[in-house]
C-alpha cells in the first residue's frame, strides 16, 4: 500500500470516530482540552524536559548586539575622605570592624538551603537617619575585597535613595525601570565600577506604585535570578527604614538575611521592638549599633546576630 493509500485510509478511520478533519479551505477548530481531538498529541516522554518557569522579562533576542553594563568611577579618595571604606586602605579601624561584620553574614550566605535567598542581605533600620545607607556601602566594599565573593549593591530604598548620593554619583535608570519594563535586560541598568567585584544596581525612576512594584512576581523573578546566576555573589540591599515604610516589609519576606542598624542612644527601644517585630518571618536577623563609643572608639560599630 502506497504513502497515499495509508493516508487516506487513516483519514477514513479518524472521520468514522467521530473526528472532523478539515478539507481544503477550511480552518481547524482550535482544539478543546478532553476532546477526541486530544489523541493527536503525542504523550510527553518521560524523559522529556521540563519547561522552564515563565519570566516576566522579554527573552533576549539573539540577532541582536549583546548588552554590556555601564562602568561608573568612584572618586576613592573623596570617599576615604567621608569615612567610608575603600580597597586601598585595609588595616584601619572601619576595615577591621566590617571584618566582624561581614564574616557570619557570609558564612550564613555560603549555606545552600532549598529555596532560601541566603546570599540576599538586606540592610535597614527601624528610623531613617540611623546610618544604613552607609552601612550597606561599606559591607558592600568590605565584601568586595573577599577572594571568593563579589558583591552587588542594589539600592532597593526606592522611597529616599541614597547610595549613588553618597558615592558621588548621579541617578539613573534602575531597579524600579526594571520591574516596569519587561524590555530591559539587567545589562541595561547594572553598573560595574573601578572596584574588582562591586556592581551597583540604581533605585530608577521613583513611582507611585512602588510597594506594589516590590511585591510583584517581576521582583520575585528579579532576586531568584540574582542570587543563583552567579555562585560567588552576595546581593546586598539597603532597604527603607522598617517602620515609616510599607517597601520594607514586602522586601524583607523574600531576602535569606536582614542586618538592622540602630542608632546607638538615639533609637528608642520600642522602635527597635516593633522593627524586630516586623521581620520576624525571617530566620536570620543581625543587628549593627552604629555610631556607639565602645571599644573601637567614637563612632565605631557593634555586632550582634540573632
Amino acid at each position: 500500500m502506497s504513502l497515499i493509500e495509508q493516508a487516506t485510509k487513516r483519514l477514513e478511520e479518524l472521520r468514522r470516530a467521530g473526528i472532523h478533519i478539515p478539507g481544503e479551505g477550511e480552518t481547524a477548530p482550535a482544539p478543546v482540552v478532553g476532546s477526541a481531538t486530544s489523541v493527536l498529541a503525542p504523550a510527553p516522554h518521560a524523559d522529556a524536559p521540563v519547561a522552564p518557569k515563565a519570566s516576566f522579562r522579554k527573552p533576549v533576542d539573539p540577532s541582536q548586539p549583546s548588552r554590556t553594563s555601564q562602568v561608573r568611577e568612584l572618586d576613592l579618595a573623596r570617599l576615604e575622605t567621608n569615612g567610608f571604606l575603600v580597597p586601598s586602605v585595609v588595616r584601619s579601624g572601619l576595615a577591621s570592624e566590617f571584618r566582624l561584620i561581614k564574616r557570619p553574614l557570609l558564612k550564613q550566605a555560603r549555606e545552600k538551603a532549598e529555596g532560601k535567598r541566603n546570599n540576599v542581605i538586606m540592610v535597614t533600620s527601624a528610623m531613617d537617619g540611623e546610618g544604613k545607607s552607609y552601612c550597606a556601602i561599606n559591607l558592600a566594599m568590605s565584601i568586595a575585597m573577599e577572594v571568593d565573593s563579589s558583591v552587588l549593591l542594589m539600592d532597593a530604598d526606592v522611597v529616599r535613595p541614597a547610595v549613588h548620593a553618597q558615592l558621588g554619583l548621579e541617578p539613573s535608570r534602575g531597579l524600579l525601570d526594571l520591574l516596569r519594563d519587561p524590555t530591559l535586560q539587567l545589562a541595561d541598568v547594572m553598573q560595574k565600577t573601578n572596584v574588582p567585584k562591586l556592581t551597583l544596581l540604581p533605585a530608577g525612576t521613583a513611582d507611585a506604585k512602588s510597594t506594589e512594584l516590590l511585591a510583584s512576581s517581576a521582583m520575585e523573578d528579579l532576586l531568584d535570578e540574582l542570587a543563583t546566576r552567579y555562585s560567588d555573589r552576595i546581593v546586598v540591599m539597603d532597604a527603607p527604614p522598617l517602620l515609616l515604610t510599607t517597601e520594607s516589609r514586602v522586601l524583607a519576606s523574600r531576602v535569606g538575611q536582614i542586618v538592622m542598624v540602630v542608632e546607638a542612644s538615639q533609637t528608642s527601644q520600642a522602635a527597635v521592638a516593633e522593627a524586630f517585630a516586623a521581620v520576624e518571618q525571617c530566620s536570620h536577623v543581625s543587628a549593627i549599633l552604629n555610631k556607639c563609643a565602645g571599644s573601637f572608639g567614637a563612632g565605631a560599630y557593634g555586632y550582634y546576630g540573632y
